[in-house]
């Protein structure tokens, strides 16, 4: 599906059954992303930090995952703002960066809503196999992986849950 403008931007918005604390340390912390969102990463929770998510260990350095991605903002419990490649299998667009901004709100205590947009997308070509990948992998993929980390347990990543059909993209995001 080619893109219909050069400001597409892919949102998704969960509520997880966690306090506000627990919601942020799943996304900035080695601990929590294990948990949910690959089964290792890299990450430097200042600006210009480090922040690489792993998803395929065995791979060879640059295949990884998400390498080479940097923390543009933060701001403690509320938002941290990164950016983003294209995964492995799409090799033109994969040494450019787009934008992900997460926002955390609490709601009550115990539940947490978080609210992920992810812009700087280009046209053609490889960039709407990217989009079109990341649509999926945020909405069906990591942000389900979310909600099951806090409601069912941390993600097996030997057998990680299938989450919203098979027609989801890999843990890969």
């Amino acid at each position: 599906m080619p893109a219909e403008n050069a400001d597409r931007v892919i949102r998704g918005e969960v509520t997880v059954a966690a306090p506000l604390d627990k919601a942020w340390e799943a996304w900035t912390t080695k601990e929590g992303i294990r948990t949910f969102f690959g089964p290792d990463c890299n990450v430097d929770l200042r600006v210009d930090g480090a922040y690489e998510i792993f998803f395929d260990l065995d791979a060879p350095p640059g295949q990884k995952g998400g390498e080479g991605m940097r923390i543009l903002a933060l701001q403690p419990k509320k938002m941290l703002a990164l950016t983003w490649n294209a995964p492995p299998h799409l090799p033109s667009v994969r040494g450019q960066r787009t934008h992900v901004v997460i926002r955390f709100q609490a709601i009550g205590e115990e539940q947490t809503k978080v609210t992920l947009t992810h812009d700087g997308w280009g046209e053609g070509g490889e960039w709407d196999e990217a989009w079109m990948y990341f649509r999926r992998a945020w909405n069906e993929v990591v942000l389900p992986r979310l909600v099951h980390r806090f409601t069912v347990g941390p993600i097996d990543w030997s057998s990680p849950p299938a989450l919203r059909g098979s027609s989801a993209p890999s843990a890969e995001a």
